[in-house]
This record gives structure tokens, sequence and C-alpha cells, in this order.
């Protein structure tokens, strides 16, 4: 009797346990979001990125906290994030360096720039300019170019770096104009900087937000800024591609998800940032920076990123470069 008293208890309650409801499925997002940048702090991408960051734990309602992973030109920060579970809590915000340059430069950067992320949104775009010392003889592009060829090695470019943006862009102006100028490599744009304007190297390619300042100091003249369009922060200054159609250095920002991360969370991000990119504040803290705001569908940053990766692919095999 009791043996069949226990069996009917136990049929009974797994009943109750086959109806109980399945646990609702997890809401996204329900805590923090951590935002990876591949950089340093206080760097271009660190500052650019906290600007987002900022706006847009508004806008999906939880903290999207920056960690900084920086290390081998940013390889290190995008190995973590696509080694990352696909959850949406995990995004990189990073440059076109990580994802156009880096994987033609180092043999083993650690991560496919296509297949190991979901493309969320292209966030802004932002020239360099060609800067020169006050006392050197060019007043112009064309000046510059006439006096490379006439002595072909004779002049240096200073750049933050083996493989950095500015370094690329240099050799991308070099390729392009037909000139021979010698690539000084430096610790940084600071220590690259104050010898431009020391005079011990003539020649730069930097990002405006440093340089602007200095031009309008006095403490360097620039000749050309890299993007497609002139700057609206110095619209006086001509673009290479005035001299050379079709020339475009720009960097650029965007923020990626780890592959397979759920389509409505990438949808949801970026709808998300391409509100925030309309907000006047952002679009003039950018402006700041010598940024202009992108936006647009994951699709458009997946195009970006075909046309950098072919871009700089043909650069670094023709010049035989690799990351030192």
């Amino acid at each position: 009797m009791i043996r069949k008293v226990m069996l009917a208890a136990c049929c009974a309650s797994g009943l109750l346990v086959m109806a109980a409801p399945a646990p609702a499925e997890e809401a996204w997002p329900s805590r923090p979001i951590q935002l990876v940048v591949p950089f340093p702090p206080g760097g271009p991408t660190d500052v650019t990125g906290r600007v987002l960051a900022d706006k847009l734990g508004q806008e999906l309602k939880v903290a999207v906290v920056v960690q900084n992973k920086g290390g081998a030109s940013g390889n290190i920060g995008a190995q973590f994030v696509a080694r990352s579970a696909p959850d949406g809590y995990t995004l990189l915000f990073t440059t076109g360096g990580t994802h156009g340059i880096n994987p033609f430069l180092y043999d083993k950067p650690g991560y496919d720039p296509v297949k190991d992320f979901e493309p969320i949104v292209w966030v802004t775009t932002s020239p360099n300019i060609l800067v020169v010392n006050p006392s050197f003889p060019a007043k112009t592009l064309a000046e510059l170019i006439a006096m490379a060829k006439a002595d072909p090695g004779k002049y240096s470019s200073a750049a933050p770096g083996q493989g950095s943006t500015p370094h690329m862009f240099g050799e991308l102006f070099k390729r392009t104009a037909g000139i021979s100028i010698q690539h000084i490599p430096y610790k940084g744009s600071g220590p690259a900087l104050t010898d431009v304007m020391g005079g011990q190297v003539p020649i730069m390619f930097d990002g405006i937000p440093s340089s602007l300042p200095l031009v309008k100091a006095g403490k360097l003249r620039a000749l050309a800024v890299t993007g497609p369009q002139r700057s609206a922060e110095a619209p006086d200054i001509p673009t290479v591609a005035e001299t050379f159609p079709g020339f475009d250095a720009s960097g650029w920002f965007a923020l990626y998800a780890p592959h397979g991360t759920p389509a409505p969370v990438v949808t949801d991000i970026n709808q998300a940032v391409n509100r925030i990119l309309q907000m006047p504040e952002v679009k003039q803290a950018y402006a700041k920076l010598g940024a202009d705001v992108v936006g647009g569908s994951p699709e458009k940053l997946r195009e970006q990123v075909s046309k950098e990766l072919a871009k700089w692919s043909e650069l670094i095999r023709q010049t035989g470069m690799k990351a030192e």
C-alpha cells in the first residue's frame, strides 16, 4: 500500500514538472555591456569611443562600460572580442587599422576581420593632415611633390610607428604622387610632432585634432588633408584629391560584435547608434575631434571594410611592409 502511494506521488510530481512553463528567455540587454577599445586610454579611438558609449548606455538603458585592451596595434583587443561570447554584451569599437591594415602587416594577427565579427555600424570618418615645418620651402602640395621628385630620398616624413594609419596614408600618397620620401617611425604622435616642429624631420601626416591647433599657432604649416573633401574644421586647406582625383586616405571608426551575435541584437544596436549620430551634441563633439559622423546599415560597414582590405593589401604587397 505504501509503495502504491509513493508511486502515485512520484507520478503526480512528474506531471507537475512537465506542466511547469519553461523559464522565459532573458531579454537583451539586461546587464552592462562591455565596449572594448583595443588601444590605451586617452588616444583617438578611446576618446571617440567614450562619446558613443555614454549615449549608447542612455539609449539601451544599461551601462556601457569602456574597457581598454591595447597592444599589438589593436590586435589584442580585437582578438579578445573575436573570442568572446556572441551574446551582445561584448562589443568592439575600433579603427580601420585592425580591420583594414593589420591583417596584412602581421603574419598572425589572431583574428579574421571578416569572418570573426558581425559589422554593426560605421560611426565616423576623419582625414589626416599633411603638415611641414614652417621653414620648409614647400608652400603647396605641388611644390612638395616637385621638390621630392628633384631629389628622390632626400626628404623624410615622421609617423607614429611602423604600420600606423598616418604611416600608411603617407605611403599611399608617395605611391600616388610617384615620389620617394624616407619614413621615420616614432613611438607615438607626440614625439613625432615635436621633431617636426623642431626641424629634425620636415614632413608628417597626422590627425587633425593634434595638428590643427599647431597649424593655427604657426608651429606647423598645413599643405593638404587626405579625405575626399575639405574638412569643416579647416576649410582653407586643400585636399590631396584636388591634385590626384579619387585619392582618399581617411581614418574611420566602427562598431562590431563577435560573429554569431543574434541579428535582432545587431539591429537594435545599429538603430540606437544611428539615432545617437543624429544628435547635435554628438555631431559637435565629433567635429571637435576632426571627424564626420557616418552611420547607416551593417552592410554599408561591410562594404567599407571590403574596400579598405583591397586597398591596403595591395599597397602592403607592393611595399613589402611588415610590422616591427
